[in-house]
């Protein structure tokens, strides 16, 4: 017999359930005994209190187009991973004996950057754990893709399409802030496929002055519009240069919601438009996976499982250059996967005339 957990940690995303339903379906189909499923409740919290449920090929059905995640999920951050919980638990000892108690062959791990530490953490202490690459960000080190990323950069760009319409209508300046705190794969992608005049990333201090001046082209050009694509961690020159402990102290002195309000009023401050801004948020994070997405969810489910079947554990799921593969767990803990400055889709967006803000 077979024995398996499951768990999805940190922020949800579209496929989840898509890249569970992989899992069980290829264990279920390539395993002649008998498979037992656990699937743990809310992360890794359920992995330290014991909160499971069993599941089985015929719990996703239809599972293949829901967004969310049927375990549920929760953060536990991995710099705390050594506190006790309010209660007294011991973490990784709990998550250890929990896992040995039921008889567990594998753990199946679906999360980011900091669950994937966790993931490498429980193999150090004996484990047998395979993690796939969850985020809508795409900044998970050792991958190409994520599975989450696709559905929300779609998302992301009909907002961007939507709000076309009503700039165009008005003449005005529209600032869509899009998800990306540390990296900005997201706002890139979507603010290419939406056709930004200006993109603001994680990883391109900007100037607001080149900001205005793209948006000055962009009304000499003969548009009535002009949008602005900024990731909720976009930063300025002048931000970029200082300490992180005093960007920090700025940050909780901030008086706008967001950097997107921000850079709003400072154009507005600097030229004679009308601007507004528009927050997705975590509609980004919701609704189905699109077409993308469930295929990757697929090509995870699978090389994870038959990882499992073949006795392989201590590594993530990734895609490189098109082809599915495995990269050891060691490898890809607290690694960030940035977006290049100088990489070839900002340089072919320069070339495009869309703006970063920095020249």
């Amino acid at each position: 017999m077979l024995r398996v957990g499951m768990l999805t940690s940190g922020g949800d995303c579209q496929a989840l359930n898509a890249t569970m339903r992989a899992i069980v379906k290829t264990l279920a189909f390539k395993t002649e005994g008998k498979v037992e499923v656990y699937g743990f409740l809310d992360g890794y919290q359920g992995l330290i209190y014991n909160r499971y449920t069993r599941l089985s090929p015929e719990d996703f059905a239809g599972s293949l187009t829901h967004g969310g995640t049927i375990l549920g999920t929760s953060r536990t951050p991995f710099k705390e991973l050594d506190k006790p919980t309010a209660d007294g638990v011991q973490k990784v000892p709990a998550m250890v004996s929990n896992y040995r108690k039921l008889g567990l062959d594998c753990l199946f791990m679906l999360g980011g950057n900091g669950s994937t530490k966790t993931a490498n953490r429980l193999s150090q202490e004996g484990l047998n754990v395979i993690a796939l690459p969850k985020t809508i960000d795409n900044d998970t080190w050792g991958t190409d893709m994520t599975f989450g990323f696709t559905s929300a950069v779609e998302v992301a760009t009909k907002c961007i399409d939507d709000i076309r319409t009503t700039a165009t209508s008005h003449g005005r300046v529209f600032v869509i802030e899009i998800m990306g705190h540390k990296v900005g794969w997201i706002p890139l992608y979507a603010g290419v496929a939406g056709g930004a005049d200006v993109i603001l990333l994680p990883e391109i201090p900007y100037d607001i002055d080149n900001v205005v001046e793209a948006i000055d082209e962009a009304h000499a050009d003969g548009e009535r519009y002009a949008i602005i694509v900024a990731a909720e961690g976009a930063i300025s020159k002048e931000d970029a240069a200082l300490s992180k402990k005093e960007y920090k102290a700025k940050l909780a002195k901030r008086v706008m919601p967001s950097v997107a309000y921000e850079i709003a009023d400072q154009i507005a401050a600097r030229t004679d438009r009308e601007v507004r801004v528009a927050v997705p948020g975590h509609t980004q994070r919701g609704g189905q996976p699109d077409a993308q997405d469930r295929i990757f969810a697929m090509q995870c489910g699978v090389e994870a499982a038959m990882g499992c079947l073949e006795g392989k554990y201590g590594f993530m799921v990734s895609q490189r250059k098109s082809r599915m593969c495995r990269v050891p767990l060691k490898d890809v803990a607290g690694k960030l996967k940035y977006v290049d400055p100088d990489g070839e889709m900002v340089r072919e967006a320069r070339d495009l005339g869309i703006s970063f803000g920095d020249r």
